[in-house]
C-alpha cells in the first residue's frame, strides 16, 4: 500500500511539473481541494499536505474563500540559447579536472547533483535479481567458457531487433555488437573510424565523457552550436564539413546531455543524408531515447540512415541498472571494424547478463517499467527546475528538457561555476561546472544538475544552499 507521505509528495511533484511547464499560468487557479481529492482518490488531508508543500516552495498561494493560485514568481524562466563556437578543431584536455569533480561529488554528506545517475529505488532491481538466479540454474553452461568470435547471445540480439520494429526500419541482427556499456560502444565506434589526430564534430555543449574519449584517443574536437530545443545545428555542421576533413560526428540526438533537446525528425534526416554524402561517420548515443517525456518514442538518426553510415550506441544503465554493464552498437557498414576492436580490447560481454536482459525484455515488464520511469524522471526534472527558479538569481536561464534527467543552468556572466565548485562541495552540494562540456572551455557561467533522484526536502535544501552561494 502506497504510504500517505509518498502520495502527497507525488501529487506535489505532478502539480509542480504542470506549473513549471507553463500549463498553469501565474495567477491561474488550481483544481479545488475536493476535486483533487476525488479524482486522485486521496484524502483531503493528503491533498492539503501537497498544496502546503507547494506553498513552501513558493509555487502557489492560498486565497481566502477562493482556493489555491499559481504565484507570479513561478512563471516560466527563459531557456539558454545556442552560442557561437570556435571555427576550428581543438585538442581536448578535460579528464583530470572532470575526475576531480566526480570524485568530490561522492564524498559523504554531499548532495548527489553531479553525476547523471538514477536513484536505485527507481530501478527494477528485485526483478533482475530473480532473473539472475533463474537463468543461472537453467543455463549452467553460460559461465563455462567465453568466445572472442561468437560474442553476442542470439536471444538478446533477437529482442533488440524486435524493440526497433517501431522505427522506419528495424535494426539488422548482423550489424549488432553487444558491449559492456554505452561508453564501450562509443569508444569502439570511434576506434573503428578514426586515427589519432583526426577531427570529430561534437555538440556544444556536449557530454563530457565523449570529450574524454576524444582525449584518450588523441582526437580533436570541432564544436558545433547546439540549441536547447532542436539539438545540433545542421547548418553549422554543413559549413564545418564543406572544406575541412571531419572523420566522424559524435552526438546525442534524443534528450541530449546536458541540454535535454530532441532533434526534429527533419533535422535527423538532413544530418543522415549530409554526413553520408561527405563521408563523415555518425556515432549516435541514444541512451536517453527510451526516457522521452512525449507520447511517442523519438526515432534515432539511425532510422533515417540509408547508407549504413550511422553507428547507434546505447545501454540500459539509465533505465534498468548502471551495474548491468550491458550496451550495444548497431554499427551498419562498420560492423566488422567495430567487432574487431571489441575482440582485441575486451572480448565477449558477460553471457549470463545478456540472457538475463533478453528474458527481461521478452517478459514485457520492461515496457511497463519504462512507462513509470519516464513519468518519475519528468516529475523530478520539473521539481528541480522549479527549485532552481526559486533559489537562483532572477537572470538565470534554465533548459526545459524533453527527456532524460539532467538540467542545464545558465547563470549571469559574472558567475564562474568552476571557481565556485570547491565552496559548493564544502557546503555539501555537488554539480558539474559548464566548462567541462566544452573542449575549448566555454560555458564557465553554466552548470549541470542531476535530477535522477526523487526531489526530497534534502535535495530542495541543497539547491537552496547552492543558490545562496551563487548570489553571495
Amino acid at each position: 500500500m502506497e504510504s500517505e507521505l509518498l502520495r502527497y509528495e507525488r501529487l506535489a511533484e505532478d502539480l509542480s511539473g504542470v506549473i513549471v511547464a507553463g500549463n498553469l499560468r501565474p495567477g491561474e487557479r488550481l483544481p479545488s481541494v475536493r476535486r483533487l481529492s476525488r479524482e486522485r482518490r486521496l484524502s483531503i488531508s493528503t491533498v492539503l499536505q501537497a498544496l502546503h508543500q507547494l506553498e513552501d516552495r513558493g509555487l502557489v498561494e492560498a486565497r481566502p474563500q477562493s482556493g489555491y493560485f499559481v504565484r507570479h514568481a513561478a512563471a516560466r524562466r527563459a531557456q539558454p540559447s545556442a552560442r557561437s563556437t570556435p571555427e576550428g578543431p581543438v585538442p581536448v584536455d578535460v579528464s583530470q579536472r572532470l575526475m576531480r569533480v566526480l570524485q568530490t561529488s561522492i564524498l559523504p554528506g554531499v548532495a548527489p547533483l553531479a553525476a547523471a545517475l538514477p536513484a536505485s529505488s527507481l530501478m527494477p532491481l528485485a526483478a533482475l535479481q530473480r532473473l539472475y538466479g533463474g537463468v543461472a540454474r537453467r543455463h549452467p553452461r553460460l559461465l563455462e567458457a567465453s568466445s572472442h568470435i561468437n560474442m553476442d547471445e542470439p536471444a538478446l540480439v533477437r529482442q533488440l531487433v524486435l524493440r526497433s520494429l517501431g522505427w522506419a526500419g528495424p535494426l539488422a541482427a548482423d550489424e549488432l555488437v553487444i558491449t559492456n556499456s554505452c561508453t564501450e560502444a562509443l569508444s569502439l565506434s570511434l576506434r573503428a573510424v578514426t586515427s589519432p589526430g583526426d577531427t570529430v564534430a561534437v555538440e556544444s555543449p556536449g557530454y563530457y565523457l565523449m570529450l574524454q574519449l576524444l582525449e584518450t584517443l588523441g582526437l580533436k574536437a570541432l564544436e558545433i552550436p547546439t540549441d536547447p530545443r532542436s539539438g545540433m545545428s545542421i547548418e553549422a555542421l554543413d559549413l564545418a564539413t564543406r572544406e575541412s576533413r571531419v572523420a566522424a560526428c559524435l552526438l546525442v540526438a534524443n534528450a541530449s546531455n546536458p541540454l535535454g533537446s530532441i532533434m526534429p525528425d527533419e533535422n535527423k534526416r538532413r544530418l543522415a543524408r549530409l554526413t553520408a554524402e561527405r563521408g563523415v561517420a555518425v556515432i549516435e548515443d541514444d541512451i536517453y531515447g527510451d526516457l522521452h517525456f512525449g507520447r511517442e518514442r523519438p526515432w534515432p538518426i539511425k532510422a533515417f540512415d540509408t547508407a549504413g553510415n550511422v553507428m547507434l550506441c546505447t545501454s540500459f544503465s539509465k533505465s534498468l541498472s548502471p551495474a548491468l554493464r550491458i550496451g550495444f552498437v548497431a554499427a551498419g557498414r562498420y560492423r566488422s571494424q567495430v567487432a574487431l576492436q571489441k575482440t582485441i580490447t575486451s572480448g565477449g560481454t558477460n553471457p549470463l547478463t545478456q540472457v538475463v536482459l533478453a528474458e527481461y525484455l521478452e517478459s514485457g515488464a520492461c515496457q511497463r517499467h519504462l512507462h513509470g520511469l519516464r513519468r518519475s524522471y519528468e516529475r523530478q526534472v520539473a521539481a528541480m527546475r522549479a527549485a532552481v527558479a526559486r533559489h537562483f538569481p532572477v537572470a538565470t536561464r534554465i533548459t526545459e528538457p524533453q527527456g532524460g534527467f539532467v538540467l542545464w543552468v545558465e547563470l549571469p556572466e559574472e558567475v564562474d561555476t568552476t571557481a565556485l565548485h570547491d565552496r559548493a562541495i564544502t557546503a555539501g552540494v555537488s554539480y558539474v561546472p559548464g566548462e567541462l562540456f566544452s573542449a575549448s572551455g566555454m560555458y564557465r557561467n553554466c552548470l549541470r544538475l542531476n535530477c535522477g533522484n526523487p526531489h526530497t526536502p534534502d535535495i530542495e535544501d541543497a539547491v537552496r544552499r547552492l543558490g545562496k552561494l551563487i548570489t553571495a
